[in-house]
């Protein structure tokens, strides 16, 4: 149930949330000529993904009620804890955050390391497979895998009942990756119980995908990503690529980062993805 918002508050907190932001916690350069302590409005709007005046007027409480989505948004560019992020929903008239909205938030800390690693090709991933955040290399590698919603959120639903969702992987590693998916996704649901959200994607693709209901009989369990990808690229062609995963545990999130071998020709393709990415970044 939402009650009445407490605008003032809501503008208050938005202020000592921002002058709390140092450039350098969200990869920008200190500079000079800074007059208040924190970011510039300008710069907080650009990471909430939202107009300056329209954040000016919510500061000052004379702008509209900000939606759950818009309130998601200022809490991720604002880097909030996931306490900080629920009293913002509860500053705005909202009892508590949508479990959706809840899962998307990336905690201060992984945003952090993914400032720091803007050149790089990374992605932040949810318990459920679902792409919190992309470098833009790494959406120039694998595509904007965070504009899905409902179930496609989740990898596992998109590669099974979506053909698209396979074409950028090497055909010859099709098979195991079904298989793979699967035990991870019995995994959670072992893990989490029956009527958790892992339980409801696995009935959901049993119904959805034949494919994946033989896989599911099959009752594997214990498989594992091996560190090396193989892609092939609509635009350079397979790589072969090492992914290394840092776990966040208490939001059950992970940071993937791709690299290459200096030297070969995947790593020269990286690069060439990761120009790629920054002038179609540059260019939205």
């Amino acid at each position: 149930m939402n009650q009445t918002s407490d605008r003032a508050a809501l503008g208050e907190f938005l202020r000592t949330r921002r002058a709390a932001l140092q450039p350098a916690d969200v990869g920008l350069r200190h500079g000079h000529r800074r007059r208040t302590p924190g970011l510039r409005r300008e710069e907080v709007a650009e990471l909430c993904a939202v107009s300056a005046d329209y954040f000016a007027r919510l500061e000052r409480g004379t702008g509209p009620r900000p939606s759950e989505p818009m309130i998601a948004a200022l809490a991720r560019g604002l880097r909030l804890t996931p306490e900080e992020r629920d009293h913002l929903f509860l500053l705005a008239g909202y009892r508590t955050a949508r479990r959706d909205l809840r899962s998307r938030h990336v905690g201060p800390g992984l945003m952090r390391i993914v400032d720091g690693l803007a050149g790089a090709t990374a992605q932040v991933m949810g318990p459920l497979g679902e792409t919190l955040l992309q470098t833009p290399s790494a959406v120039a590698l694998l595509g904007d895998e965070t504009r899905y919603t409902g179930n496609a959120r989740c990898a596992a639903y998109r590669w099974f009942t979506d053909p698209a969702a396979r074409e950028r992987y090497d055909p010859a590693e099709h098979e195991k990756n079904s298989r793979i998916t699967v035990a991870q996704l019995r995994g959670a649901v072992t893990r989490d119980g029956p009527g958790s959200p892992a339980a409801e994607l696995a009935d959901v693709l049993r119904r959805a995908s034949d494919e994946f209901a033989g896989l599911w009989e099959r009752h594997e369990v214990g498989l594992r990503w091996s560190e090396t990808k193989r892609f092939a690229h609509p635009q350079v062609g397979r790589l072969e690529l090492y992914c290394q995963v840092l776990l966040e545990p208490d939001e059950g999130q992970s940071l993937l980062v791709f690299t290459a071998t200096p030297g070969t020709e995947s790593h020269e393709k990286l690069a060439l993805l990761g120009v790629l990415g920054t002038e179609s970044f540059a260019a939205e």
